[in-house]
């Protein structure tokens, strides 16, 4: 081949390479930026109003470390009970063999002993423990999370909500503080603490599964159930023990479990912190519990209630009665009504609605939301103490009307003259207590006399009877039967 075609054919390599070289670049470039300008912002998935803060795992390391030291083991014991047999002059004369044989006349038992939780809510050594765990005992001792030991004095119970308070002589302990107890919402996580089966300061996690539980437990006239359920593992000797959210702040005091075996099956309850602080303070201040009340029977809005009142809203609370001269009557509130918020704060169950008002004192005010036929209102209430009183009880006057197991209402001007009475107090409603157990009496009662002294009031009725021993006549009338009623028991 001739140079000059060598030559030729080398350049016409070049050339292709070159063309080649170059429609490759510029294809190239040409995806390249097609890409680039397809390409979007990158962002997760958020549904609205999830937080942004969840932690990618979580740690209950700080709550656990902050509150075991607040948390007690509560040992109680109870001395048994000497039981004297009645002197009977008889035997004297027949001998033994007649009535079945020589007796004893003591009976001595072993003490019964008790054991539970309890949560240490100040630094000058107020424990708080519910009060199915100390109930009858003579002796309490509590062991703190570094095994010192105190001897503790109680302050005052409320088996109402089933709580009590004690009291160490110590200062500067470690406490756990209340958190609200509103806030916390269903599905966060909370820890169970306490001493499940005697093993101190153990901790437990778990969700809220449900808040304004009623599970029929307590067994008070007045009792308030409005438990958080959760599914932390409770167990015997949990109760007492604190439930904490995850900042450690006190949400609950650990009280009961649904179980068939005794032993933790899936559910817990705790009483609520809001209404664990009103009685702790209470108890401190006065030594009883001064519950404000609405006054009104209610119940919770069903598919057969919603039909019968022609709605298909099933939230708020239903009034089925409103009881003379109480609270809610005395603001207008009927029959009918379907009470919305207290305060503000939703009340879709008779439970939470219980537990909210269960916060205020006799004479506090509250601003109460209700629907009547179809229409929005307002009132503001004020609320009265159980004998429809706006003033605080004393211990004393609640000591008796609780043995008693009475409730009382003052008589106006106008029933004392219908009447024909010269004064008088009416028993409002009987509960158990000696009056049940010992007579017939009905409520509706009006006490005129007690051990032959005129009875003007409910505090009459307790200096009377606040000392009293052995046995009391109740003279009295009823406002709907002739003649004067005479009930006598032992005090």
């Amino acid at each position: 081949m001739k140079k000059s075609n060598i030559f030729l054919l080398l350049i016409t390599t070049v050339l292709i390479s070159a063309i080649t070289s170059a429609l490759v670049f510029r294809f190239s470039q040409k995806e390249t930026t097609t890409i680039i300008q397809q390409a979007q912002p990158v962002k997760f998935a958020n549904l609205p109003g999830m937080p942004r803060d969840i932690p990618m795992a979580l740690d209950f390391t700080y709550a656990a470390r902050v509150t075991t030291p607040g948390v007690v083991h509560v040992m109680s014991k109870a001395m048994p009970q000497q039981q004297q047999q009645t002197y009977n002059p008889f035997k004297d004369f027949f001998g033994d063999d007649f009535f079945g044989g020589p007796q004893q006349r003591n009976y001595q038992h072993e003490p019964s002993m008790a054991s539970g939780s309890g949560v240490i809510v100040s630094e000058d050594g107020y424990i708080v423990t519910n009060n199915h765990v100390i109930k009858g005992a003579d002796e309490i001792e509590v062991v703190m999370n570094d095994n010192k030991r105190y001897s503790a004095t109680l302050v005052g119970t409320d088996p109402s909500t089933d709580i009590a308070v004690l009291k160490v002589e110590q200062s500067n302990l470690p406490f756990i503080p209340f958190g609200n107890s509103d806030s916390i919402e269903i599905g966060a996580w909370v820890l169970a603490v306490g001493n499940p089966f005697n093993l101190a300061s153990t901790v437990t996690a778990g969700i809220v599964s449900a808040k304004g539980r009623n599970i029929n437990i307590l067994e008070s006239q007045t009792a308030i159930e409005s438990f958080i359920q959760t599914d932390a593992a409770v167990n015997p000797g949990n109760s007492g023990g604190a439930l904490v959210d995850i900042r450690g702040k006190l949400m609950g005091i650990n009280t009961a479990i649904a179980s068939p075996t005794g032993t933790y099956a899936g559910y817990s309850f705790a009483v609520p912190a809001n209404l664990v602080k009103k009685v702790v303070n209470d108890l401190r201040e006065f030594g009883i519990v001064q519950r404000g009340f609405l006054g009104v029977t209610i119940r919770n809005i069903d598919s057969d209630l919603a039909k019968d009142l022609d709605t298909d809203n099933f939230s708020g609370v239903y009034v089925e009665e409103v009881l003379e001269g109480s609270a809610a009557h005395d603001a207008g509130i009927k029959q009918k009504d379907v009470i919305k918020t207290i305060n503000g704060i939703e009340v879709n169950s008779s439970p939470k609605l219980q537990e909210v008002v269960a916060q205020f004192r006799p004479g506090d005010k509250i601003n109460v939301a209700y629907v009547r036929e179809g229409k929005i209102k307002e009132s503001v209430i004020t609320l009265k103490n159980k004998n429809k009183g706006t003033e605080f009880l004393s211990k004393a006057k609640t000591d008796v009307q609780e043995t008693l197991g009475v409730d009382f209402a003052e008589l106006s001007k106008k029933e004392i003259s219908d009447l024909g009475i010269q004064s008088g107090v009416k028993v409002s409603s009987i509960n158990e207590g000696r009056i049940k157990k010992y007579t017939d009496m009905r409520p509706g009662f009006i006490i005129t006399r007690i051990d032959k002294q005129a009875i003007a009031t409910a505090d009459d009725v307790v200096k009377k009877l606040q000392d009293k021993k052995g046995g009391v006549m109740i003279e009295g009338v009823y406002p709907d039967y002739p003649g004067v009623y005479y009930y006598a028991f032992g005090m």
